[in-house]
């Protein structure tokens, strides 16, 4: 079992504040925890973690983040051999978490914006090796769609994480056999406005139509829809427990999909045990931390009533 990640990396400068502040205020009593991020890496590291032989695709810089990074993926057995040494400084992203564990994030992408069309064609036989290639859009346009085409043209079952959202290009959406957005991201992607007045169902029905693959869209405590040529499935939420941390919720269940389409598992399938990795992700603080072993997510579905 094989995945191949073209996504991003970066430092996650995360503080846990009592309440976020609102425009030119300060707010004092916040708890500071550095630590690696950026959803390529964490997507990576978190298929890595269920059992999938993991390829990684992104770009740092020759600064302290970015052998950090290096020996991250060492050390979690992600072979990260075409990484771009890009003469920007890695990306940092400003993470304040609330007690509730909402979270807000702010990104400055660095070393992401020269990973470009030409650096995804050396990682081309990576992605033809692999049974799912995962990509996520914290990287350039171009990159994000060489990246599909290429999976398009092996043969490499495509998914896109399209986080953070924003418009698809047309000949993109060919290109996607499955597709993960947010309710937040989904009309985003479909260009729609704030008032688009379309239900959950509607706009995943939208999103199948577009890329004539399937269309999962998740809904946080209610659970997730898939919507496949047969129709609309709902996937209800698995239960959580005491929300910590929301960080790396998304990138666990997309980690968790990508290893469990690669072993065979049907859509609703994959989906569940997706739902399964999310929810034990929001239940300890921090992103890697949070990302389960095979082991520990097998115990934690058995545990759980």
């Amino acid at each position: 079992m094989k995945i191949a990640v073209v996504g991003s990396y970066g430092a996650g400068l995360t503080m846990r504040v009592p309440k976020a502040p609102a425009a030119g205020e300060t707010v004092s009593g916040g708890v500071f925890d550095p630590g690696p991020g950026g959803k390529g890496s964490n997507q990576a590291v978190g298929a890595a973690r269920l059992g999938a032989e993991v390829s990684l695709l992104t770009a740092v810089g020759d600064d302290d983040f970015g052998r950090a990074a290096r020996e991250l993926w060492r050390r979690e057995g992600v072979e990260a051999g075409h990484v771009l040494t890009a003469r920007a400084p890695t990306m940092v992203g400003f993470i304040l978490v609330e007690p509730s564990g909402e979270n807000r994030i702010a990104i400055a992408p660095g070393a992401l914006d020269e990973l470009d069309a030409a650096a995804v064609e050396p990682f081309r036989a990576e992605i033809a090796s692999a049974d799912v290639l995962v990509v996520s859009m914290e990287i350039p346009e171009e990159a994000v769609v060489a990246a599909l085409r290429a999976g398009r043209e092996t043969g490499t079952t495509t998914l896109l994480n399209p986080a953070p959202a924003r418009p698809l290009p047309e000949d993109a959406w060919p290109l996607i056999d499955v597709i993960t957005p947010n309710q937040t991201e989904a009309p985003v992607l479909l260009g729609l406005g704030d008032e688009h007045g379309l239900g959950d169902e509607d706009l995943v029905r939208t999103l199948c139509e577009r890329t004539e693959g399937a269309a999962v869209l998740t809904r946080g405590g209610e659970g997730a829809l898939i919507a496949q040529d047969s129709g609309v499935t709902r996937v209800p939420p698995y239960p959580a427990g005491a929300v910590v941390d929301t960080t790396g919720a998304g990138d666990s269940f997309t980690a968790a999909l990508a290893v469990a389409l690669a072993e065979g598992r049907d859509m609703r399938q994959a989906a569940e045990f997706a739902a399964a990795a999310g929810a034990h992700t929001v239940t300890i603080a921090g992103v890697i931390p949070a990302l389960p072993t095979r082991d520990q997510l097998n115990a934690w579905i058995g545990n759980v009533p």
